[in-house]
């Protein structure tokens, strides 16, 4: 089933190195969000992104959504995403084509006149992103509404990787290699002040999250970063807000086992409930979870908005 404004990547992705700007992030994780979860797709399929595309997930204005879309396809064919193993370094395009109408190399282009980009993934990257059971990491794109630097996207993504465990600690060397800025900014307060606390603020500002961050030292200079971070209180407020009859939670506990499985599957198959997921564990896993979830009183209350979305009855 397809999740609209699901993003799905490999860890190896969001920990791999490679710089894109903002606008060719959007139009790789427009692509990314049409592509069918939980299983296997050819590397062969080609996928369509539009302006529209970029207002829907992203909140882009319209006035500017088709130039970003431009932008965004000017060089996208040429960028390389570099994965680095204990053993290996390996560089792989991120796509084997990229296909716009005419009159595109125009200098002037009137927004009918331009109307989507074409794009098929690397046959090396499609593994990454399609059919993923293990080793993954997921969020809403709307998640990303209001971020403007790119960094700000990279490090968003890292924090959603380690979300359950609510904190992780990079080394800097490593997070210079993931944003591509190994020979930028060498004086690490410009690094902190260009790159770092901007980023920050917007994740702050912008998106679901709250980041704070302590830097660590080895000897007088400064080699790790630790970032702890939570959903943000308002969000919780959300999920467990509800004008249901407050019988529902009992009626939920009188929910036979097959019936709690059942919902629960049901459950994992929705994009709201990504906040809950666990960044490495299968949709599988995530529905067993979440009937052990549905075990708990209090989490019975927290999620009957969501039960009642996919189908689940206050009459007995």
């Amino acid at each position: 089933m397809k999740k609209a404004g699901l993003i799905v990547k490999s860890n190896q992705v969001i920990e791999a190195g490679y710089e894109l700007s903002t606008s060719e992030q959007r139009l790789i994780l427009s692509a990314i969000e049409q592509i069918p979860k939980g299983i296997p797709v050819s590397s062969n399929e080609i996928y369509q992104i539009n302006a529209k595309d970029f207002v829907r997930l992203f909140g882009v204005h319209e006035k500017t959504a088709y130039r970003d879309l431009k932008e965004a396809a000017a060089k996208l064919y040429d960028r390389s995403i570099t994965i680095k193993t204990k053993e290996t370094t390996t560089k792989i395009r991120w796509l084997q084509m990229l296909q716009v109408k005419n009159p595109y190399f125009h200098d002037t282009l009137r927004g009918e006149d331009w109307n989507s980009v074409l794009l098929v993934f690397s046959e090396a990257v499609t593994p990454l992103l399609s059919d993923l059971k293990s080793e993954f990491t997921k969020y809403l794109a709307s998640d990303l509404k209001g971020l403007s630097s790119a960094y700000a996207i990279r490090i968003y993504e890292l924090i959603k990787q380690y979300e359950n465990i609510g904190k992780r600690e990079i080394a800097i060397s490593d997070l210079r290699f993931m944003l591509c800025l190994q020979d930028k900014y060498p004086l690490f307060g410009n690094l902190q002040q260009r790159i770092i606390d901007p980023a920050i603020r917007e994740i702050n500002k912008n998106t679901p999250m709250q980041v704070t961050y302590e830097l660590r030292k080895t000897g007088r200079k400064f080699t790790h970063i630790e970032l702890r971070f939570k959903p943000k209180k308002e969000n919780k407020a959300i999920s467990t807000v509800s004008n249901r009859d407050p019988n529902t939670v009992d009626l939920i506990a009188k929910m036979t086992d097959k019936q709690r499985f059942s919902f629960a599957k049901k459950l994992s198959d929705m994009p709201e409930m990504s906040k809950y997921s666990h960044g490495t564990e299968s949709y599988e896993q995530f529905a067993i979870r979440i009937a052990e979830m549905l075990l708990d009183p209090e989490k019975r209350k927290e999620l009957a908005p969501y039960l009642v979305k996919v189908g689940f009855s206050e009459k007995p």
